[in-house]
């Protein structure tokens, strides 16, 4: 009969052949990466083993993750990369300074993208040799920080001939890693569950003891393998599989000698693995350390060498369950004696608190070091670990309820929205001053904001500030104002933001400006907020997003691209995701409206990389913004129902986006009802920057539709706005706004002279397409056709292709035919790919475009090769010729 070990992949051949695929893969150059994923025992681990024997001449990494582990930052990381330590100097600076930091071996603030990008170097780099084989045990364990590292490299391996493989238990494999490539691992079959029994070394003689096991089982390996030596088996329905195996587990430990037992117990309390930690709290405890440890591996459950490890993760469990309080208590209290409180403070402190019986001042003053300690290197999990602990061992009311304070808010900057919201509930309000109660009103905000299911974060934000003064409390009233403009007007939020600015010192500064623009209009607002907007230390870095909004109120396109570069260099300079999303996202909008569409994707596509990098959706309004320019119906439907489904602020900007995208589109084809009522409802609420570039539609389709009346309150609300604006865009939007209202040529010619000296393009082509529309009713038909063949080549050359076939039918019935834009095989690249494109034809290199796409130098070139064969070249310098 062939040893337990040969039976453990017994029935496992489709899963065993998507493995060996992905090792064959790796061998010619193709990465990729697997989750493994099913219950406890359904054979995970044995699979990892299977891959680890079928990848000869690899090498190999591997790491584990740890229940007790979780809260710590990088830790599973640092265990997968400890091998390749010695190759960091290989690393250019800036990544080998983020895994340092990471690692804990210099100090500083980790950034999250850089330390993805450092690793995918650090592997690839190893990986130039001899294929990378990257296996992680208990995968559902891993710490936060390295779960988003793993992702982000497991969707970057395709050209690397690396392979990562995890095993993850459900139903925790959920919450992590989930967006990588999942293999579901099921039981076996009854007729292969039937062959494992009778083929395993336990005997089950009797036919309903087989009958029972083989339904508690549920075609579960281990089940099969252990539960014959449990001595009997609990109803089905009674407990779930994991857990009669863990009880199987904790019958063998029972039946150990007590030095043994409690050997185990202290290596299962002991997340290091270090036997050395593990040898020195047996000792401390008093142990008959060899004959413990013998007796602990000869029982099967337990190996030790140079790491001590569980034969399975629910061995651990079990033996950690099986001792009492008091035992834990004392095996904590013994590896905390014999932990370093120099070299590894942390662990110590939680070691001494897991041990403690009751409150103690003493071992929170010391977590909460820890906690302090933990954020300095990014760990804000386990900064809020160790303060949710700390404030539970405060014997001081005061203390415990800052440190409950403190942890919810650590919880929510570590993305653990629900525990945060838990935590607030708990804090003890009548505990803190006035500056921690605002404190805690801004993280009901937060915690508001991102929970969208009402829209009462900004009314936090301001019961925040009406505890604050000066420059804090106009600070906190703005982060109202900015949050109510992306939450939406519908709750009234923005003018009880201006009421309570109307309370406050009267300072030279934006809040002022826009009091001033709500009270007195645009005239009196405008000089205000330009000024406000000239003061960048004071605005952009404390609001960006609202700064975007303003310079887009003001017509100026030239504050608004300023705006935008400093957000991009900020962005890259900081390592601020945040910020150079929404630079990269203002990019796209403002290539949009200068009719650079190629540059507009270009923009998308390298946010669309960086927010696939953080793990989270890309931005939609500046896709929104392009969709509609283009005119492509299908497109922009699709684009708004997307944008509609993702926003569950019923009355945010995303919803007034998409209302401005329907008008624009409709307008392009011409279908004036439908773009009515959208303008309509993108003016409605008077959002800053979208109300105003929603009037222009609003006019032209109210005057198709017959309405010359809302056409006219319309273009009076517009002058309102871009007049005093003064910029030569405002101008011409109004001119030709004012021509469709008057009938009026001069205002025609007047809009073509304003919006020719702007960087406005697509509005100068709609101007001419306008004018020419008028000419041809007028009877003009020479006239018409040198404006509207002027329309259709601004139209078409920028891809315009609505508002291009509208000038098309306008030409023809001019009686000339418009000559069609000709494909180019640019049109077939990805949006990624125009971007590489772009970027190589300005002459960066491969390893430049990888650090701007968080993506590896080989993945460049992979892309590369695929853009010179769409383009029918085979250089560099070809491209620089076609993106000239």
């Amino acid at each position: 009969m062939p040893p337990e070990t040969s039976l453990a992949l017994f029935g496992r051949t489709d899963e065993i052949r998507c493995l060996d695929g992905l090792v064959t893969a790796a061998r010619e150059g193709r990465g990729g990466a697997l989750v493994v994923r099913g219950e406890a025992g359904i054979g995970k681990s044995a699979l990892l083993d299977h891959v680890r024997v079928q990848a000869s001449g690899f090498e190999i990494l591997e790491a584990s993750g740890s229940e007790f582990e979780t809260e710590f930052p990088f830790a599973a990381l640092h265990q997968l990369c400890v091998p390749l330590l010695d190759n960091l100097d290989g690393l250019s600076a800036r990544h080998r300074e983020a895994l340092e930091v990471a690692f804990g071996m210099a100090t500083g603030t980790p950034d999250l993208l850089g330390i993805g990008l450092a690793t995918l170097e650090l592997l690839g780099s190893a990986a130039a040799e001899k294929p990378l084989l990257c296996l992680v045990d208990d995968a559902h364990w891993l710490d936060e920080a390295s779960a988003r590292v793993c992702t982000f490299l497991g969707r970057r391996l395709a050209a690397e001939p690396v392979v990562m493989v995890f095993s993850a238990r459900r139903p925790w494999a959920e919450h992590r890693l989930d967006e990588l490539p999942g293999l579901d691992v099921k039981g076996l079959s009854d007729a292969d569950a039937r062959t494992l029994l009778a083929a395993s070394s336990a005997a089950v003689v009797d036919e309903k003891v087989r009958e029972r096991l083989l339904a508690e089982a549920r075609g579960n390996p281990l089940a099969l393998l252990e539960l014959p030596k449990a001595g009997g088996f609990a109803l089905p329905e009674a407990s779930s599989v994991p857990s009669r195996i863990e009880r199987s587990f904790q019958n063998r430990v029972a039946e150990l000698a007590e030095d043994a037992r409690r050997l185990l117990t202290v290596a299962s309390a002991d997340p290091t693995g270090e036997p050395r930690l593990m040898w020195a709290a047996a000792q401390q405890l008093g142990l008959d350390v060899s004959m413990a440890g013998a007796v602990a591996e000869a029982s099967g459950l337990v190996t030790i060498s140079t790491r001590v490890r569980f034969c399975h993760p629910l061995a651990r469990s079990a033996v950690y369950l099986a001792a009492d309080a008091v035992e834990r208590q004392a095996v904590h209290l013994a590896l905390a004696a014999v932990t370093d409180p120099l070299a590894d403070p942390d662990r110590r402190v939680w070691h001494l608190a897991q041990a403690g019986t009751g409150p103690d001042d003493e071992v929170a003053a010391e977590l909460e070091r820890s906690a302090s300690r933990a954020k300095a290197r990014g760990g804000v999990a386990a900064a809020a670990a160790f303060l949710e602990r700390a404030a539970t061992l405060s014997v001081e009311p005061r203390l415990r309820a800052e440190r409950t304070l403190a942890a919810g808010q650590a919880k929510f900057d570590a993305g653990a929205v629900g525990l945060a919201a838990e935590l607030l509930t708990s804090v003890e309000v009548a505990f803190l001053d006035d500056l921690q109660r605002a404190q805690a009103d801004l993280l009901r905000a937060r915690v508001a904001f991102i929970r969208h299911a009402e829209n009462d974060g900004p009314s936090f934000v301001l019961s925040a500030a009406r505890r604050m003064s000066g420059a804090e409390r106009r600070d906190c009233v703005l982060d109202a104002l900015e949050m109510g403009l992306v939450v939406g007007r519908a709750s009234g939020v923005v003018d009880e933001v201006v009421r309570e600015a109307r309370g406050l010192e009267p300072a030279p500064d934006v809040l002022n400006a826009l009091v001033v623009l709500a009270d007195d209009g645009h005239r009196a607002g405008v000089p205000l907020l330009r000024q406000a907007l000239s003061d960048e230390s004071l605005m952009w870095t404390r609001h960006p997003a609202l700064a975007t909004m303003l310079a887009g109120e003001l017509w100026d396109t030239d504050v608004h691209t300023t705006v935008t570069d400093w957000l991009m260099e900020s962005g890259r300079e900081t390592g601020s995701p945040f910020v150079l999303r929404l630079g990269l996202a203002q990019k796209a909008v403002c290539a949009v409206h200068a009719g650079d569409f190629g540059a507009a994707l270009s923009a998308i596509a390298e946010e669309e990389a960086v927010a696939d990098a953080i793990g989270v959706p890309p931005l939609q309004y500046q896709r929104l913004h392009l969709a509609a320019m283009r005119g492509r119906r299908e497109e922009v439907l699709k684009q708004i129902e997307h944008s509609t489904q993702a926003s569950a602020r019923v009355a945010g900007l995303l919803v007034a986006n998409t209302h401005w995208a329907s008008a624009v589109l409709h307008n392009g084809l011409g279908d004036y009802p439908k773009a009515l009522e959208a303008a309509r409802l993108a003016v409605e609420p008077g959002d800053l920057y979208l109300a105003g570039i929603a009037l222009p539609e609003l006019v032209e389709a109210a005057i198709r539709c017959g309405e010359a009346g809302s056409a006219a309150d319309a273009l009076d609300e517009l002058v309102e706005r871009t007049e005093p604006c003064g910029t030569p865009w405002g101008f011409g939007v109004a001119a030709a706004a004012r021509a469709l209202v008057s009938g009026e040529e001069e205002d025609y010619l007047e809009a073509i002279k304003h919006l020719a000296t702007s960087t406005a393009k697509p509005c100068l082509a709609r101007a001419h397409l306008l004018y020419g529309e008028w000419l041809r009713r007028a009877g003009r038909r020479v006239d018409a056709r040198e404006h509207l063949r002027t329309a259709h080549n601004l139209l078409s050359g920028m891809g315009m292709e609505a508002f291009a076939a509208r000038a098309a039918t306008e030409l023809q019935a001019t009686g000339e035919v418009a000559r069609s834009r000709s494909a180019s095989a640019a049109d077939d690249l990805t949006g990624q790919e125009s971007h590489i494109a772009r970027l190589v034809a300005t002459g960066a290199t491969s390893k430049e475009v990888a650090a701007r796409l968080f993506l590896s130098p080989r993945t460049v070139d992979t892309h590369l090769r695929n853009i010179f064969r769409k383009l029918g070249i085979n250089s560099r310098r070809q491209l620089r010729d076609r993106f000239s």
